[in-house]
């Protein structure tokens, strides 16, 4: 019979370097088969034996502990309703060297008194050794203050970039481990690195916070070597190393790379470099360099070049300056060949949007004055400068920097730069591609895969809110994107690094910060005018939904009982924030609280709605009442938590959170919903976080639900949500009886909408709404992913997939297609922790034909629009009944 496939480690396809030394495997059970009654693993020198057991989705490895250097090579076989299978094609995992078993040593490499920050050059650093003879095996664990690339006689070792990876640096540092038998040789041999500021020391945000985590950059690096006879020999970074300043006279994530390759040293990596006139380097071992137990490896896959784009027109605006569109907003870097003869100076400057003259465009993504701590007025960046050496074959490509663009402006070429001279690099983490949507509007598949590529553009390495101007890690933004973008994605392990980070970052007293890392911004103070303004509502719970969603989409429990210190400390905090504080206004209405008062949460700063169109601007957001919006957010995670604390068997926890919850939502409803039954706060978005959150009582939601409506009516059949409330808001509509209403506001084509975006020329979702407006004027980011989470709408209610809360991983799941918007078919597949999910439908001489896959070791309720039932067991069903619209549009 056919063998499980798919067999894989803990969240990662990458597994050289692995942080568990006792990982979990999964696997998909034989195509055909419905049921696993037990397995067996073997890995050589170990077998499990048959274990009697369904679970086919991160089951414990319980073998020996794997070693450094030593690779486990693992096959699964299992017994189904078939009966015995094949073994499986093999995984392997092999562990990084532990964090206090290093032989090498930090060292800094030669500089002055560092230049000004985004101005400072990368450094060539290189060690020359000798081998006796070939070895077998050969490992190198490398990491970095700041950014790194490595090579190896010549060869640049590896296809990670922009490594070793952004973490909360004082308390998390990656390793990498390399595979570098094949590039060894008997005699000389060469290690080398160049190294720049990154993350680590280069500017941060949109304050260009510099020296966050230090003022120096610096490399660890650690090469063993094993011979055939056993003989095992180290080379690691040690004051043997030789350092000067590269090609790359500037290097800055948000400023771009500068390079002269005029100053270019062919062949440095090289045996044969006279390296004489080096620097030396400086081994370091206090301060930061001393706290060994930061050292760890990432669970998520790295960063990578994931495609090539050719451009789809080079233009010529004005003398000496060349337009190039790629036809889609990315981020990444250009590949540019052609740099003209010797002292050429090209500047390539990358925006988003071209003006009426066909010229780049960056000044929306300016930051103005009045977003400085100091007051000054930032330029977009994203600008990066190359001096051409005239040697043939020379090729600029920027490492050690990247951009959000669609357009690129090179200006000084002398002669012509044709389509086959340059193209982009798509550069972001090597997520696994799991979701796939299609239906017969062109337009919301185009609405699709702006999501898609908007996503793609904002998942280098954390999840960013924005490749250009700020590139953080918004709390906020990722809380509400990442159940799109687990459909869309195994985003699984990239969650789980960004989530060690939120808690490494989180504050003594328990406040998350809103940007995560947080470039160092804890560090500072509590007075600090920045850490004041973090621990915001809807950003900061976060740290309790994200986990939530991770662990449904996945069935991870391991991720809750991970994250568990840091939700309880984000929740007692806000419980507190909430029981101390009071909204100025209703304190001098309400001199003495009321008792459910110390329930709602009116006080400090928060984001709010953020972004609502049709709102008056009079007052500023931060002078606002956000009680409602706050106190809906202490409610919901409350409530998580302690369904969270049951499922790790803290009953008493769960008892408690679940009182609180239950206080809290009690405050809400005593606090905003006025004698009448409608809300105080008389916006879409507070009416849609009400019946999302389940915050009116039952015999309110219809009113409730109506009064959405009409808000939207009033509006012209627009939505009126920010950030916060977009996602539910087309959900929210159709399970109360305005299917109807949420596929008007889908195909809506007048701003404010998401289609006003895509025939305004959008490839990715903007952070505004009227992000190009009407005459053609761009404005805030092109590429903010948050507002593209409506897209689930289309997974679970177009095409009707649902995971439900009860069921974690889809081992029971809803097939429920909602069709609407003059919709005739839709096609969506899903690879679920299980295996494939599909849902394909079509309406067809009046009636629905729906066609669907349910994977083996799950079963799945199959919901016809009409309302027929059925439970379907693995396999692949076709099921249809009468299309009547106007009944079945409700």
């Amino acid at each position: 019979m056919r063998a499980p496939t798919r067999l894989r480690v803990e969240h990662v396809d990458d597994t050289l370097g692995l942080d568990a030394s006792a990982p979990r495997l999964s696997w998909w059970l034989p195509e055909g088969s419905a049921r696993q009654t037990a397995y067996r693993l073997n890995t050589g020198q170990w077998d499990s034996g048959r274990v009697e057991s369904d679970r086919s989705v991160l089951v414990p490895y319980e073998g020996p502990e794997a070693v450094p250097g030593r690779p486990v090579v693992c096959r699964v076989k299992v017994w189904t309703d078939l009966g015995e299978s094949d073994w499986s094609e093999p995984c392997s995992w092999e562990p990084a060297i532990g964090a206090r078993d290093w032989a090498a040593a930090w060292i800094e490499p030669a500089e002055d008194e560092p230049r000004t920050a985004g101005e400072r050059p990368a450094y060539l650093l290189r060690r020359a050794f000798h081998l006796d003879e070939l070895p077998t095996q050969a490992r190198l664990y490398a990491t970095a203050h700041g950014l790194y690339e490595v090579f190896l006689n010549g060869v640049r070792i590896g296809d990670h970039e922009l490594a070793p990876g952004f973490t909360a640096y004082w308390s998390r540092l990656h390793v990498q481990t390399y595979d570098v038998t094949d590039l060894l040789r008997p005699g000389p041999n060469v290690l080398g690195a160049v190294l720049s500021d990154g993350r680590f020391r280069g500017r941060n945000g949109t304050q260009r916070i510099p020296d966050g985590y230090g003022t120096r950059t610096a490399l660890r690096a650690e090469l063993r070597t094993l011979t055939a006879d056993g003989r095992a020999d180290t080379v690691g970074t040690d004051a043997g190393w030789r350092s000067r300043v590269a090609e790359i006279t500037a290097a800055d994530l948000m400023e771009g790379q500068h390079v002269d390759f005029t100053r270019r040293l062919p062949g440095w990596t090289e045996p044969g470099c006279d390296d004489a006139g080096w620097a030396g380097v400086t081994v370091q071992t206090g301060r930061l360099y001393a706290r060994r137990d930061r050292l760890t490896t990432s669970p998520a896959p790295p960063v990578r070049r994931i495609e090539v784009l050719p451009p789809v027109s080079v233009t010529r605006p004005r003398p000496g300056v060349h337009v190039v569109d790629f036809g889609r907003n990315i981020n990444g870097w250009v590949r540019l060949a052609n740099l003209g003869p010797r002292g050429t100076a090209l500047t390539l400057v990358h925006g988003e949007a071209i003006d009426r003259d066909g010229d780049v465009t960056t000044e929306h993504l300016d930051i103005p004055a009045e977003m400085h701590d100091q007051g000054i007025a930032l330029a977009a960046g994203q600008r990066d400068r190359v001096i051409s050496s005239g040697t043939p074959g020379e090729v600029f490509e920027p490492r050690h920097t990247t951009h959000g663009f669609r357009y690129v402006r090179v200006e000084g070429h002398p002669g012509t730069i044709a389509p086959d001279d340059v193209e982009a690099v798509v550069v972001h983490t090597d997520l696994r591609r799991t979701g796939w949507f299609r239906c017969s509007d062109e337009r919301i598949n185009r609405l699709h895969e702006a999501a898609v590529w908007s996503f793609r553009g904002n998942a280098c390495d954390i999840p960013t809110d924005c490749p250009t101007r700020e590139r953080d890690g918004w709390t906020g933004d990722w809380q509400l994107f990442v159940p799109t973008a687990a459909f869309l994605y195994d985003v699984a392990g990239f969650s789980v690094k960004w989530l060690r980070d939120l808690a490494a970052d989180q504050w003594p007293d328990g406040k998350t910060s809103n940007i995560v890392p947080d470039h160092g911004i804890g560090r500072r103070g509590p007075g600090h005018r920045r850490a004041l303004m973090h621990g915001s509502a809807g950003w900061g719970d976060a740290a309790v939904i994200v986990p939530w969603e991770t662990y449904l989409a996945y069935d991870d429990v391991r991720i809750l009982a991970d994250q568990y210190a840091s939700m309880t400390r984000w929740l007692d905090w806000a419980a507190e924030r909430a029981r101390t504080g009071r909204f100025a206004e209703r304190a001098e209405s309400r001199p003495e609280p009321a008792p459910h008062e110390e329930f709602v949460w009116d006080s400090g700063f928060h984001w709010g709605e953020w972004l609502e169109p049709q709102q008056d601007d009079a007052t500023p957001f931060y002078l606002q009442d956000h009680g409602p919006t706050a106190t809906a957010y202490l409610h919901r995670s409350a409530d998580l938590l302690s369904r969270i604390a049951a499922i790790l068997g803290r009953a008493d926890d769960a008892e408690r959170y679940g009182r609180y919850a239950d206080n809290v939502l009690a405050a809400w409803q005593t606090e905003f919903i006025a004698q009448d039954g409608s809300l105080t706060l008389d916006t879409q978005a507070n009416h849609v976080r009400a019946l999302a959150f389940g915050l009116v009582p039952d015999h309110l939601r219809t009113s409730t639900a109506e009064r959405l409506v009409a808000l939207i009516r009033k509006a012209g059949t627009h939505l009126g949500t920010g950030f916060l409330a977009t996602p539910y808001l087309l959900p929210v509509l159709a399970d109360h009886g305005h299917l109807d209403v949420a596929y008007e506001l889908l195909v809506q084509d007048t701003a404010p909408s998401w289609l006003a975006m895509i025939d305004r020329g959008a490839t990715t979702v903007w952070e505004e709404w009227d992000g190009i407006d009407e005459n053609g004027t761009p404005h805030g980011s092109l590429n903010h992913y948050s507002k593209g989470a409506v897209v689930s709408f289309l997974h679970r209610h177009t095409a009707g997939i649902r995971l439900r809360d009860d069921a974690p991983g889809y081992r029971h799941f809803d097939i429920h297609p909602r069709p609407g918007g003059e919709l005739t078919w839709s096609d969506a597949e899903f690879d679920s922790p299980y295996g494939r999910i599909t849902s394909a439908w079509r309406i067809e001489g009046g009636r629905f034909h729906l066609t669907a896959t349910v994977p083996p070791g799950t079963t799945a309720t199959i919901t016809l629009p009409n309302g027929q039932t059925a439970a379907a067991p693995p396999g692949r069903r076709h099921h249809s009944c009468p299309w009547v619209p106007d009944t079945q549009a409700r």
